[in-house]
């Protein structure tokens, strides 16, 4: 009765990893997964963007806050 207790109690399984990785490797459940490595992270996605190009986006973006602040105070 203890063992079944302490089987569902997950404080008590931390106690005795070792035994959870027994218990892992013996499921019939777990081995019948389809198991694939993803590694999603290995190559960025985001595209190098030059410097000139960064500046001229802060620019555009400046010259847009500037021109909604001016249309801003001659109301």
């Amino acid at each position: 009765m203890r063992q079944s207790h302490s089987q569902a109690n997950p404080f008590m399984m931390m106690m005795n990893p070792e035994a959870i990785l027994q218990a892992v490797e013996r499921s019939e459940r777990l081995s019948g997964l389809q198991r694939r490595i993803c590694r999603p992270l290995d190559k960025p996605l985001i595209p190098k963007v030059s410097q000139s190009d960064l500046d001229a986006y802060d620019n555009d973006i400046d010259a847009d806050i500037d021109m909604c602040l001016e249309d801003d105070s001659e109301v």
